[in-house]
């Protein structure tokens, strides 16, 4: 069975949208224009692409990435590996042709399928919407989150406010940094 991860710029009220800096968000950017830039904070993001074996997303998600990260050098390890879009509109035509091997999902069903097969583990990036619905299914394995010291009020939320039984996480690693933000590593008790 493979292991579904969240990984997430998040504010300390659960903001996840627009961290760096999509337009039409009040707060666009907050991750590097509202915090001090510290290089060991995403110490995560490198280990992430070098253990993932795929890349998975929404389609909102996947058409933000998918025109930049291809050519990107920091994204390289993603460039290779399989991706998976779970979107019940992205057509086949929508698929940039630079960015490796592309598997459109239709449904959480066909998530929990892929969970099944052999491989390594898979990276959810972004995806606010996505994120809430595999959380609400019970097929996340385990959360990267970056909190951020700040308070943004309106916007996406990591987490649905679906009225459901309580989820118990057990903190596997954490580091605060000198900026302020906090990494914490989740893994979801079953």
């Amino acid at each position: 069975m493979r292991t579904l991860i969240s990984t997430a710029f998040i504010s300390l009220d659960g903001v996840v949208e627009a961290p760096g800096g999509e337009p039409g968000y009040r707060n666009s950017g907050w991750t590097f224009k509202d915090v001090e830039f510290l290089p060991e904070a995403y110490e995560i993001k490198g280990r992430e692409q070098e253990e993932a074996a795929a890349l998975m997303m929404g389609r909102t998600s996947y058409e933000a990435f998918s025109p930049v990260w291809p050519d990107m050098e920091e994204f390289a390890d993603y460039k290779v590996m399989p991706k998976y879009v779970v979107s019940t509109t992205l057509a086949e035509e929508n698929l940039v042709s630079n960015w490796g091997e592309t598997v459109i999902l239709r449904s959480v069903d066909e998530v929990a399928d892929l969970k099944e097969t052999e491989g390594g583990p898979i990276i959810v990036h972004g995806s606010a919407t996505l994120n809430q619905s595999l959380s609400d299914a019970g097929l996340i394995d385990r959360y990267h989150l970056l909190v951020f010291p700040l308070l943004l009020g309106a916007g996406k939320r990591l987490f649905s406010a679906t009225d459901k039984d309580t989820q118990k996480l057990r903190l596997v690693e954490h580091e605060a940094y000198a900026n302020g933000i906090q990494k914490n590593v989740f893994d979801v008790v079953r």
